[in-house]
């Protein structure tokens, strides 16, 4: 038996809880898996896993060798980037998952110079609303939006935007400019469900006021969001990263400009339990660099 094979493989079954899922991590059947496992609690004399109708669940052995296994496949790691001169650039994949225009806007046009950087890297990005699992699917670093639900993440906070409440100019000559937050009443808006909802909270200097608006259109997407507010379906309340093209020629105008909202987080998210790669790492620098200037 491959020792290291075989801890890695018992390493992405705690990770993910079964089987199934380690199996498509390694791209090998399940049956090699469980093979795989058998085998090494056999070799070890001890039951490292318990098996139920729940899944699977490490034994207070099993545990204390997960965390050795993964200290030692990531030592390994490091020796073979040390060997290959990975110091001098990076190599191999990186995972990247971040919300769908987001990544559109900011990411994804600006890969290439990253790249060129980095010419023995490849990226695997995915665009995508939800919160994934990082280790389930094998993300390396996330890049999530507003208040993270989970303290339990490994996350560092990389950038900040201001939140407007904006709309097209035909849509501000046929329905008027909201000053204050009371005016907001007398108006559609186009309510994005994930961010604030219905309830906005503006201040101006000592003064903060809430209010409810109201709006025939709700969205749980932002192109969504983005979609109807460009065809003057209504105002809304966003970050400035999400209309930043609009913001800049114009299309879409901010409005209310002495009051402010809450500023919209950026935050890099990092699979618990793992060490941090230096690819994760270097990107999540070039994204903080790119940001300076949006």
């Amino acid at each position: 038996m491959d020792r290291l094979a075989a801890m890695e493989t018992f390493v992405y079954v705690v990770e993910t809880g079964s089987f199934s899922a380690a199996a498509r991590r390694l791209n090998i059947g399940q049956p090699a898996v469980s093979k795989t496992i058998a085998q090494l609690e056999s070799r070890l004399a001890v039951r490292l896993l318990l098996r139920s109708t729940r899944g699977l669940t490490p034994t207070e052995a099993g545990l204390a060798f997960f965390e050795r296994a993964k200290r030692a496949i990531e030592e390994a790691d490091e020796a073979d980037n040390a060997a290959r001169g990975a110091a001098s650039g990076l190599t191999g994949n990186l995972r990247i998952c971040t919300a769908v225009t987001f990544g559109r806007l900011h990411i994804v046009p600006h890969l290439g110079p990253f790249l060129e950087q980095n010419p023995e890297l490849n990226i695997d990005l995915m665009l995508d609303d939800r919160n994934v699992n990082l280790v389930e699917e094998g993300v390396d670093v996330a890049l999530r939006m507003g208040a993270l639900s989970d303290s339990g993440l490994t996350a560092r906070k990389i950038a900040e935007c201001r939140r407007v409440v904006l709309g097209t100019p035909t849509y501000f000559e046929q329905h008027g400019e909201p000053t204050c937050p009371a005016d907001l009443s007398k108006h559609q808006a186009v309510v994005y469900t994930l961010s604030g909802g219905a309830n906005w909270s503006l201040k101006r200097a000592d003064v903060e006021q809430s209010v409810v608006i109201s709006g025939r259109i709700r969205v749980n997407a932002a192109e969504g969001l983005r979609a109807a507010v460009l065809a003057h379906q209504g105002l809304t309340m966003a970050s400035e990263w999400m209309f930043a093209p609009e913001l800049a020629d114009g299309s879409v105008r901010e409005v209310m400009t002495d009051w402010t909202l809450p500023n919209q987080d950026l935050w890099a998210v990092f699979p618990t339990g793992r060490m941090v790669s230096a690819k994760a790492r270097a990107f999540v620098e070039y994204v903080r660099g790119l940001l300076k200037d949006v």
